[in-house]
Order: C-alpha cells, then sequence, then structure tokens
C-alpha cells in the first residue's frame, strides 16, 4: 500500500529537522512513501528547511509535496495535505513529534490486518531537560495534570478508542465521512473522530505503534497551551457537543466551584455569617487532598527525584484553573464564534455565487 506521511508546522525551525531525519529513517519502502509537507506561513526558515529536504530527497520518494496552508488554523493545513495525498493511507504527524524508525511500516501493518483508522501511544518528551522541565514533564505526563486520554500513555495489546493522535487512516475514510471541520481549533480531531466513529468505523489504538510529543519547555507556555485547549473545549459546544466528554469539564466545573463558592463566602463576610464560609473550605480543602495525593502518586513513580518537584502541587492547581477559565471564556464567548461562522459561510457562499455566474 502507499502511503502518504503528512506534516503541518508554522515556525518550527528548532524542531522540525530532527523530525524530517527520522522521516528519512523510516524503514518502510521509500518508493511506497509520499511525504507531503504543509507550511502554515512560517516567518522563520521552517520552509527552507522543507524545501531542503525536498532537494535532498526527492528522488527517493514517490513525490515530495511542499504545500502552503492559507487558512486560518491546524484544521485548514491538514484539509490542504489531504486533498493533495495521493497514498492509499494517509498518516497525520504533528510538527511537535518524534517517530521511531518503524512508525509507518507499524501502522501500515494494522490498517492491512483490517483496520481503517489506528495510532498507538503518544507519550511525552522534554527537550534538553532540566530538573524544572522534568517537574513540567511530571505534570503534563500525569493523568491529574493533563487528561485521560488513552493515547498519551502506553498500554497493552490492541483496543478501540474514541480518538486517536498521529493516526493513520484509510483514504476512504475521508471520502466517507469528509475533512477536518476549519471552523474549530484544536478540538478538530475530537469532531472529526467522532463524525468516524458515527460512520461505522473503529478507531484502533495498537500497542505496537507509539510516537512522542514534545512538551511546551515554560510554565508560561504550558499555561497559555492549557487556557487555548480549555478555550476551544468552549467554543465547539456550539458546534459538536457530541464530541466532548464529561472529563474535558472538569476544571471548568472546579472554576465554577471556586466562583460560586467565593461570592458565598464574601456575602458571609459581609453579613458577618462564618457558616457561609463553609462550602468554599470543602471545596478547597477536597481539592488540596487529591493535589497532594496525585503530587505524591506522580513523585513516587518518577524514575528521577528532585526539589523542584515539590512545585508540583502549585503546577497543577495553575493549570487546572487555565484549563476551567479558558472553557469559562469560550462558553461565554459562544455567540460571537457563531456569528463569525455565519459570516464566513457567507463569504463562501457569496465567492461560489460568483464563480457560478
Amino acid at each position: 500500500m502507499t502511503v502518504s506521511l503528512c506534516i503541518i508546522a508554522r515556525n518550527e525551525e528548532k524542531v522540525i529537522g530532527n523530525l524530517l531525519r527520522q522521516v528519512k529513517s523510516q524503514t518502510y519502502p521509500k518508493d511506497k512513501t509520499e511525504i507531503v509537507l504543509v507550511d502554515s506561513n512560517s516567518s522563520d526558515s521552517t520552509k527552507s528547511i522543507f524545501e531542503r529536504f525536498s532537494d535532498e530527497n526527492r528522488n527517493d520518494y514517490i513525490n515530495i509535496k511542499i504545500l502552503t496552508n492559507s487558512g486560518q488554523n491546524q484544521a485548514s493545513g491538514w484539509n490542504t495535505a489531504i486533498r493533495n495525498a495521493v497514498g492509499d493511507i494517509i498518516i497525520r504527524v504533528d510538527a511537535h513529534a518524534e517517530i521511531p524508525e518503524n512508525f509507518i511500516e507499524k501502522n501500515v501493518e494494522v490498517i492491512e490486518s483490517g483496520e481503517d483508522v489506528c495510532g498507538g501511544a503518544r507519550p511525552n518528551k522534554t527537550d534538553d531537560p532540566t530538573p524544572f522541565k522534568e517537574m513540567l514533564f511530571l505534570a503534563e505526563s500525569s493523568m491529574f495534570g493533563s487528561s485521560i486520554a488513552g493515547y498519551r500513555r502506553k498500554s497493552e495489546g490492541k483496543k478501540y478508542v474514541s480518538s486517536i493522535f498521529h493516526g493513520a487512516y484509510k483514504r476512504e475514510v475521508f471520502d466517507k465521512v469528509g475533512l477536518f471541520n476549519e471552523d474549530l481549533g484544536r478540538t478538530e480531531d475530537n469532531e472529526l473522530h467522532y463524525r468516524i466513529r458515527k460512520a461505522g468505523y473503529k478507531i484502533c489504538q495498537s500497542d505496537e505503534i507509539i510516537s512522542y510529543q514534545h512538551i511546551r519547555n515554560t510554565l508560561f507556555d504550558m499555561i497559555k497551551q492549557k487556557f487555548g485547549n480549555g478555550r476551544w473545549i468552549g467554543l465547539t459546544l456550539c458546534v459538536c457537543y457530541q464530541c466532548l466528554s464529561s472529563f474535558h469539564f472538569v476544571p471548568f466545573m472546579f472554576v465554577i466551584g471556586l466562583i460560586c463558592t467565593g461570592a458565598v463566602a464574601i456575602a458571609g463576610s459581609i453579613f458577618n455569617m462564618s457558616q457561609m464560609f463553609l462550602p468554599f473550605i470543602v471545596l478547597i480543602s477536597l481539592y488540596a487532598l487529591a493535589d497532594i495525593f496525585m503530587t505524591l502518586v506522580s513523585v513516587l513513580t518518577s524514575p528521577k527525584k528532585h526539589i523542584f518537584q515539590i512545585f508540583l502541587p502549585i503546577v497543577f492547581f495553575i493549570l487546572h484553573i487555565s484549563y476551567g477559565i479558558g472553557t469559562l471564556v469560550g462558553i461565554i464567548e459562544i455567540p460571537f464564534f457563531k456569528l463569525k461562522i455565519i459570516k464566513k459561510r457567507r463569504a463562501l457562499n457569496g465567492t461560489a455565487g460568483n464563480d457560478n455566474r
């Protein structure tokens, strides 16, 4: 079977070279592989690195295509890649990833065994480890700090899941269910995978497949990422609430709980009613117990121990608050987001109408 390996990137000059070296070292036959590289209007040397890779390796592959993402988000980038790919299997790989040399080969084996969509575990990695970065890595790798998504941790055997990262898809899947929804950002894979399952396909996670994702290297970048993830969970409610899990809203409910019980406590201080502080104290105490317990579990199961790990409970709290506030902001923005979608579709329909004339 022929494979189209698709990568999109924007300003990824620091990491994309290493990923392309790993692409070049794949064990799957190059004469059955197409490389599709999509640049999302990078202002650094990302596109130059793509072009150099193409110049040096174009005779080894079916084709190496360098495309430009003219849209505004990841979904438009993936759609650009898919529309231009010619392979029987289309594999999606993030720019911040690492893939072992048998990555394509293992995906093809699973597809050839009868699956339509597959992938594997996608644990985290950190760049240039320092004690502080390793503490951030521990927070991101923990189920308490990130999510319960099955692909974040390696599992035994083969199982069917609701979503996958760095997925491999038979071309016919996109022909039947369509491409990524370009109205969405960061949750575009949740929505696509919901449509895939609704169409009757299964998403297979195999322990034979593994890839890695690099975490954000600073606390600020991690906070920004969590806020953005949470915001898109909120916004996605008005597009496809069915593709979201109740677990996506746990940080949001925690933030709402803090706001409500905090408001009651403030009212209690105004009216001199000390019992009104109780809900806030109970909520904070329960969270603190869970936070400390999960910190101990994370530290005790970590192969490395160092002083920065004492900050892990604070980091957990900051990440949860960031995500929860992001979801709250996203929900507040829903009316404006829906209006933006309506205007975008009207503009597209107007363009189509002009073309028809």
